[in-house]
């Protein structure tokens, strides 16, 4: 009796000790995310309900910034409609490119660590240099671009980020170049490898052809790595507009490109209404969380 009583208790000790090893490395995590993440989502919803103009003090007004911004007349609706046209063209073009990019990696060819270098140098570049180089390629008069058009003919090369509807052509090009292609890349290139060599083969027996081989074969193999790299890209698309957008286009022309995070800033440093940035805030804090809920919902099903 003695000996399963001093056996239990040793037990208990160990699963003790454990435990307090474990929170002791999970103590740094724990605190950084109280203090950089728990506690401005907290705060931005207290001043969401609140007017402040960053001089005196906050002043309550309950859930009139959230009428105020859900009303006819704000201009929201189409923010949140250039927001959403942001992040489809974002994750649309990030994705192909980069499936594309893993699937050539994934072919024999000579020097293929040097391709990979190249294709993986945009994501370490910081956003504000890239959009910085892009903004000057772009230009009407300076622009490399409109002096290839006017090399080949063209008599008067359109104004790019000057056009509503052409601004959307280079920020579709400027998503070429994110963060997120690059990670992405190497997610899908890990991800082809994963892809049973057997089922090509036999399916080259059948006579099946390469569309055939990677609809059937390809896309189903990488469909949870699809499934991921697809919802996180959305995630940094909704919370990453504001580094690639700024410097870019500025929110124009006028504000067709004026997506929320652009918005929060423009309503908290430059008209000084912190209520109003926060009530943005809240509401894509509720858009990205639903949509990483519905991450895990799909991946549960898979």
């Amino acid at each position: 009796m003695t000996a399963i009583s001093r056996t239990s208790v040793r037990n208990t000790v160990k699963r003790w000790s454990d435990a307090g090893v474990a929170w002791g490395f999970l103590t740094p995590w724990v605190i950084g995310f109280v203090v950089f993440s728990a506690f401005p989502i907290l705060f931005s919803f207290v001043l969401s309900l609140t007017k402040w103009n960053m001089l005196g003090k906050p002043q309550f007004v309950g859930l009139s910034n959230y009428k105020e911004l859900f009303s006819s007349n704000s201009g929201f609706g189409h923010t949140l409609l250039v927001t959403f046209v942001f992040t489809i063209i974002n994750v649309a073009i990030s994705i192909i490119c980069s499936l594309i990019l893993a699937m050539l990696l994934n072919l024999k060819v000579r020097f293929k660590g040097l391709f990979q270098f190249f294709y993986y140098v945009p994501t370490i570049m910081p956003s504000v240099v890239m959009a910085g180089c892009l903004v000057l390629m772009f230009n009407p008069q300076l622009g490399i671009v409109n002096y290839i058009f006017n090399c080949l003919g063209v008599s008067n090369p359109p104004n790019w980020t000057g056009s509503n509807t052409l601004v959307w052509v280079v920020v579709a090009y400027a998503s070429i170049f994110t963060f997120q292609t690059g990670q992405q890349m190497l997610v899908f290139s890990a991800a082809l490898k994963d892809v049973p060599v057997e089922l090509y083969e036999a399916a080259s027996l059948d006579g099946a052809n390469s569309w055939t081989r990677f609809w059937h074969i390809t896309l189903p193999g990488i469909a949870p790595m699809l499934l991921f790299n697809t919802v996180s890209c959305t995630v940094n698309s909704f919370n990453g507009a504001f580094t690639l957008l700024y410097p870019l286009t500025g929110g124009g022309p006028g504000n067709a490109t004026d997506v929320l995070s652009l918005d929060i800033y423009n309503q908290a440093f430059k008209n000084f209404n912190m209520g109003k940035a926060s009530t943005l805030a809240v509401v894509l804090f509720v858009i990205v969380a639903i949509i990483g809920a519905a991450e895990f919902k799909l991946m549960d099903r898979k």
